[in-house]
């Protein structure tokens, strides 16, 4: 067990000091900064437009849905049904 840990510290000490090898280095650091400063952010109205255009397609989706149970399916299952057990209501 003692072995199991003591390869399981040394793999980690190694991935910590590889970190830190590379936020040492200039270029990485110079990179993480241009990122953090970066000001480009995405529109409220684009956000806005692609979720009114989720909504709308969701909506013709469900009602096409409903139609498709409501005209077709229920009706053919409940004849169905009626049929299995000889039901005449």
């Amino acid at each position: 067990m003692k072995n199991l840990f003591s390869k399981a510290k040394s793999k980690v000490q190694a991935a910590v000091s590889a970190v830190r090898a590379a936020v040492t280095n200039v270029k990485t650091v110079t990179c993480v900064r241009a990122v953090l400063a970066n000001n480009r952010a995405e529109g409220f109205v684009d956000t806005a437009v692609k979720i009114l255009m989720a909504v709308v397609i969701g909506a013709l989706v469900l009602g096409g849905l409903y139609l498709l149970f409501s005209g077709t399916i229920l009706p053919e299952l409940t004849r169905r049904i009626q049929e299995m057990f000889n039901y005449r209501g």
